[in-house]
């Protein structure tokens, strides 16, 4: 029997495969002789954009790979194994279409098309460098060469069942990922995960050929920080799924494969606040590069652990020995940037040096120094259990009071330096400027204090005084930083409506305009603030549990939960159980909720539980409501009832995260004279006068007199 979908699947892959490998290899080939002067029997120049036409096909060509996935998922072809496993005939569409990354195979698929798809995008815009661009299409193809030859030889998603004619329906997908988030989180994180191969193949190929200047970094900013946005809106969207999904009352539970997706996060953070050091004092280019490496390296150590079977998660893909091929490539691909690191390291020299501690360039470093040093503990404390099997012969786990032990005064710290940070001038600041700039934010900190004390937090009398001081200090360092920044907005806005005589609103918009990188930054500082004043507040979490008949109810802090009623359902794709709950708040009626507990494929051996959790949300609080079970004995739900302050905040935290990155990816607007400059040529004398002028409105306008400084 034929099977067309799979057929066109497996030859896309090969085809692929043999484009890349044309791709890596011409494209190797010809920059040898460009850099080396030599003649070939084909231009070095025609061998190259023969290079890049056959990568711009292996985009073609997996895109036809991931469309005869989709459509065997679609048509319920259950001759392949993969759509066998993963899907079934009463599975919603977009569940159906999400099978393309709910297993090994189709995963795989997913991340080889998407770094298709950005080196298609970076080979589309070739001009803007053509030999740098050629260096990271071709290192971009090495990378893409490894995926596939995992697809075709290790783990292929078009594999048929034996016998070739797969059972009248699917195993299903796993009731977890039934969800409407993980359709958009997997790809959001992916885009993430892949996207850095973008930045790193430039950073090792300017490297390789001693690129001049910060060229490389100027053409791959937008890169990396597009990349940077969607592995955040990929981690917060995996910590929504968690705590509306899971059942637990949280959002992190530092498991391994989170930890995973957190460690590329925070060594990306780390290089876009240090790359600023690079472009405007010529120093940390050390740093940099291997920020950039060290940043590419983890999201493959990420999906090394995802697939390996080393750590157990609830994320995590079944034990293979896909986990090899990872252990090799990292091994290769780490040997790869330490040769060509200490081959061209005398072209890493920094031009100027740390003149003072209390500069924008020492913030800058501590700032480096935390990230990393964060870094680190999450990847301890993720590998600790692995090392720990391997020296004693026992595993030995590492949970979420070591990580909250060690990242909570680190998250304090690198809420310090968020605040400090724009405070401060390039190469020194003076005493003047110090008590100018800090005295409005320590005067916030001090009263958010005292109110939150008077308010009722008080370590002294708490249960736990240790997370009551952290939550303390991390919502009084939240208001200061926050004060800070504003601060920053009005003071310049102010200078600008000084100059037009605007509105403060239109000024403070006009003002982001002309410098949307500074502005958007500091907006994605505002709301990675907010995420911590959300954070602040798990420390005061409550929780209680009861088994709940007719009538019942179950009271926390000034809440209370009434049992209206309890009953079953059922449909082609699971069964359910729920409760009708009326939440009282004071004594007034606020809302009903109804917990859910869902049993899918109930007339198979592969049945499997799952809950749909009830939250009432407020900007204070969450009231949650997990539907666990029924009593065997007596028939009545079990229900765990959480209250979770300020957990709503982290949501709009990460709301103002995407708006300010946004805004620092536009281009800024440009001044009037500069555009007259562009528009028509001028005499010298008249430009000089033009770009005199220009400086003195944005160093007036600018808060800190930083453009000035610079």
């Amino acid at each position: 029997m034929t099977h067309p979908m799979p057929l066109l699947g497996s030859f896309s892959l090969l085809l692929a495969l043999a484009l890349s490998v044309y791709t890596l290899f011409a494209g190797s080939l010809s920059l040898w002789a460009i850099a080396g002067g030599r003649q070939l029997a084909v231009a070095p120049e025609r061998l190259r954009e023969t290079s890049r036409r056959a990568g711009i096909a292996s985009f073609v060509a997996l895109c036809c790979a991931a469309f005869a996935l989709v459509w065997a998922a679609l048509t319920n072809d259950f001759s392949v194994d993969y759509i066998l496993h993963h899907t079934n005939r009463a599975l919603a569409t977009p569940y159906k279409f999400s099978a393309l990354w709910s297993g090994q195979e189709g995963s795989l698929l997913l991340w080889a098309l998407l770094l298709a798809g950005y080196g298609f995008v970076l080979r589309l815009r070739h001009k803007v460098d053509i030999t740098l661009s050629a260096y990271a299409s071709t290192i971009l193809s090495g990378i893409q060469v490894f995926f596939l030859l995992l697809l075709v030889f290790a783990a292929p998603p078009f594999a048929i069942v034996p016998g070739g004619v797969g059972p009248a329906d699917g195993f299903g997908l796993n009731p977890l990922l039934q969800y409407p988030e993980m359709v958009i989180h997997p790809p959001m994180l992916y885009l993430g995960y892949v996207g850095f191969s973008i930045p790193f193949a430039f950073a090792l190929g300017a490297l390789m050929m001693r690129y001049p200047g910060e060229k490389w970094i100027h053409i791959t900013r937008r890169w990396t920080m597009v990349t940077w946005l969607f592995l955040t809106c990929g981690i917060c969207l995996g910590m929504h799924w968690a705590y509306a999904v899971l059942g637990w009352g949280g959002y992190w539970g530092w498991d391994p494969v989170e930890n995973a997706s957190l460690l590329p996060w925070l060594a990306a953070t780390a290089f876009l606040h240090s790359v600023m050091m690079q472009e405007k004092r010529g120093m940390m280019k050390v740093w940099n590069v291997w920020l950039i490496f060290t940043t590419f390296i983890l999201t493959i150590v990420g999906t090394w652990l995802t697939r390996s079977g080393l750590v157990s998660s609830v994320h995590a893909f079944a034990q293979s020995s896909i986990g090899t091929w990872f252990a090799i490539f990292l091994v290769f691909a780490f040997c790869v940037c330490l040769f060509t690191f200490f081959r061209q390291k005398d072209h890493l020299r920094s031009e100027n040096h740390l003149e003072s501690l209390v500069s924008r360039e020492s913030s800058f470093l501590f700032n480096n120094l935390i990230l990393l040093a964060s870094c680190f503990t999450v990847l301890w404390g993720t590998f600790f259990p692995i090392l720990s099997e391997y020296v004693q012969g026992s595993k030995v786990t590492v949970g979420p009071p070591f990580y909250n032990r060690v990242m909570v005064p680190i998250g304090l710290g690198l809420i310090f330096l968020t605040g400090v940070g724009p405070l401060l001038a390039w190469r020194s600041t003076s005493l003047r400027a110090l008590r100018r700039n800090f005295i409005v934010p320590c005067s916030a900190i001090l009263l958010t204090a005292v109110v939150l004390m008077i308010a009722g937090i008080r370590p002294w009398t708490e249960d736990d005084p240790t997370s009551s001081v952290y939550a303390l200090v991390c919502i009084s360092l939240s208001v200061g930083v926050l004060t800070a920044i504003t601060a920053e907005f009005l003071r310049g806005a102010n200078v600008v409506r000084t100059q037009t005589q605007r509105n403060l609103f239109s000024s403070a918009l006009l003002l982001t305009r002309r410098n949307t990188r500074r502005y958007g930054g500091y907006l994605i500082h505002f709301g990675i603030v907010v995420m911590f004043i959300g954070l602040a507040g798990s420390a005061f979490n409550q929780s209680r549990e009861t088994e709940m008949g007719f009538g019942d109810s179950i009271s926390i802090g000034s809440w209370k939960l009434l049992c209206q009623s309890f009953s079953q359902d059922s449909n082609a794709n699971y069964d359910t159980d729920y409760a009708l709950l009326d939440l009282y708040h004071g004594g007034k009626f606020v809302t009903r909720l109804s917990p859910e507990r869902r049993v899918y494929f109930p007339d198979t051996d592969h049945a499997q539980a799952s809950t749909v959790v009830a939250i009432h949300s407020t900007l204070a609080r969450d009231f949650y409501v997990v539907f666990e079970g029924r009593n065997p004995q007596t028939n009545r739900p079990d229900i765990k009832v959480y209250l979770n302050p300020l957990v709503n905040w982290i949501w709009i935290g990460v709301g103002i995260v995407i708006f300010g990155t946004a805004i620092a990816l536009a281009p800024s607007l440009l001044p009037g004279s500069q555009r007259a400059m562009a528009a028509a040529p001028v005499s010298v004398s008249r430009r000089r006068e033009l770009i005199g002028s220009e400086r003195a409105v944005v160093a007036m306008a600018t808060p800190t007199g930083e453009a000035g400084r610079a």
